[in-house]
């Protein structure tokens, strides 16, 4: 059974997520992304979208940590260095038919703190199994060209896509060059 749409919803009286987004390159220079997992009342909505991994802050959390703690859940990946922070944060509405349905109602979009890691480990850290008591956010993993993300992702995110991978865009080389 899927949600409803809340009725009356207006999306001026709601407040923005407060989110992380982490953009993980490899040595080869290509992009972690996963297919979403399709499940009924994602903020995503239907379909096979894929994405960097992102995640909620909890309460006082500092982003930085909540960018480590997400990437981890998400991902099991532990082994990135950090090498940069988007110099602002940036946020996304959601869909008019997500409004008032997507994270119980609560927001009307996402307001995000995005950061660039170098992935330093091997592809067998990574696992999308996530830890005990939480949710799959994804099915699929894969490694892929920065140039290839805004077809991939859900429409409505293109456009803090396109302001992520501007500043983060040219970190996406090969190491040594």
């Amino acid at each position: 059974m899927t949600e409803q749409p809340k009725i009356g919803v207006n999306a001026e009286d709601l407040a923005y997520r407060p989110c992380v987004g982490q953009m993980v390159i490899n040595s080869e220079g290509l992009v972690w992304v996963g297919r979403r997992a399709d499940l009924p009342g994602d903020a995503e909505g239907r379909g096979t979208w894929w994405q960097m991994p992102q995640g909620g802050i909890d309460g006082d959390e500092a982003p930085a940590a909540a960018a480590r703690r997400e990437l981890f859940e998400e991902t099991a990946i532990v082994s990135v260095e950090q090498i940069a922070e988007l110099s602002s944060w940036v946020t996304y509405d959601l869909p008019p038919e997500l409004l008032g349905v997507a994270w119980g109602g609560r927001y009307r979009g996402q307001k995000q703190k995005w950061f660039a890691y170098r992935f330093t480990g091997h592809d067998s850290e990574i696992s999308i199994t996530p830890p005990e008591g939480l949710e799959a956010e994804f099915v699929e993993w894969r490694w892929a060209r920065a140039d290839d993300l805004l077809e991939q992702i859900v429409p409505f995110k293109r456009e803090v896509y396109r302001q992520v991978l501007a500043e983060f865009g040219p970190l996406a080389c090969p190491i040594g060059g």
